[in-house]
């Protein structure tokens, strides 16, 4: 006959409980398991809304990445096409020796160079010359050449600009001399963007002079030629035709030496100019100019 063990009844009351808490913890698990999945299926169903609003509106869950509106953006800063030329040709070595034998016969190794702050904005040359004949008379000639040069600034404009208001001004000032007779203006042709020869007779204590004053401008860079002529004690007085030929050949010359000072015969291409602290030292339009010749004529 089979033996049944039989347990005691505290052993069986321990074992029920045991098999009813391994029941709680499996039916937990079973709870668990199918909330996690839910919890998951409602994150990804609110994650796909927001991406189909943001969608349909046009915005975007990012700031940093949404598209800017053209419209309302900052204006850009303000600039000035740069200037052509950059610096300025030595002014005392801009003719060549034919020319200056032409004009200055007894000078030609008499060029002063005028003082400057900034040789890479103004500069300037002069002769002179006096032929001596005693008791004949002598012949005088009197030349300069000034340059000066503009650059682009924001405030004041493009170098353009202003070379184009300050070669007017100076047409102006010399055709407005005190004591000028006989006054006469006359574009000069092939010599920069703008050229005119102002030419007038001036009497002096010393003498009967004529004045030949050449104004051009090439670029951003304004060209003055002063040339002037007397015969002394009783020479006569030269021929203002053939005094105005010299002074244009001297300017034709002068304005071809920027070119080549800047590297080339053209302009060199140039990105747009933004205000800078180089063009902050640039000369305004109201620059003083050198004085013209016939007054130290």
């Amino acid at each position: 006959m089979q033996r049944v063990a039989v347990q005691p009844a505290d052993q069986r009351d321990r074992n029920e409980r045991n098999a009813q808490r391994r029941a709680g913890r499996l039916r937990r698990g079973l709870v668990c398991a199918a909330v996690v999945p839910a919890v998951t299926l409602f994150a990804a169903a609110c994650s796909s809304g927001s991406d189909d609003a943001a969608k349909e509106t046009g915005g975007g869950s990012n700031p940093a990445t949404a598209p800017t509106d053209p419209g309302s953006g900052t204006a850009a800063s303000p600039t000035v096409q740069a200037a052509k030329y950059r610096k300025l040709p030595e002014p005392c070595a801009v003719l060549s020796k034919k020319t200056l034998t032409a004009l200055v016969p007894k000078g030609a190794k008499s060029g002063k160079k005028g003082a400057s702050d900034d040789v890479a904005t103004r500069g300037s040359c002069s002769w002179s010359s006096l032929d001596n004949n005693g008791v004949k008379g002598s012949q005088f000639r009197w030349l300069n050449i000034s340059f000066l040069r503009f650059d682009s600034d924001a405030g004041r404009g493009s170098g353009e600009k202003q070379a184009e208001a300050y070669y007017t001004s100076q047409l102006q000032e010399a055709q407005s001399v005190t004591g000028a007779k006989n006054t006469k203006s006359q574009p000069v042709t092939g010599t920069g963007d703008q050229a005119t020869v102002v030419r007038y007779d001036l009497k002096k204590k010393e003498g009967a002079f004529r004045q030949q004053t050449v104004v051009a401008r090439v670029a951003n860079v304004v060209v003055t030629v002063d040339y002037n002529g007397a015969g002394l004690a009783g020479e006569k007085t030269p021929d203002a035709d053939t005094l105005t030929k010299s002074a244009e050949k001297a300017t034709k010359e002068a304005v071809a030496s920027v070119a080549t000072a800047n590297g080339s015969a053209t302009a060199p291409s140039s990105p747009a100019a933004t205000p800078s602290k180089q063009a902050s030292k640039s000369p305004s339009a109201s620059a003083s100019p050198t004085k013209s010749s016939a007054k130290k004529g």
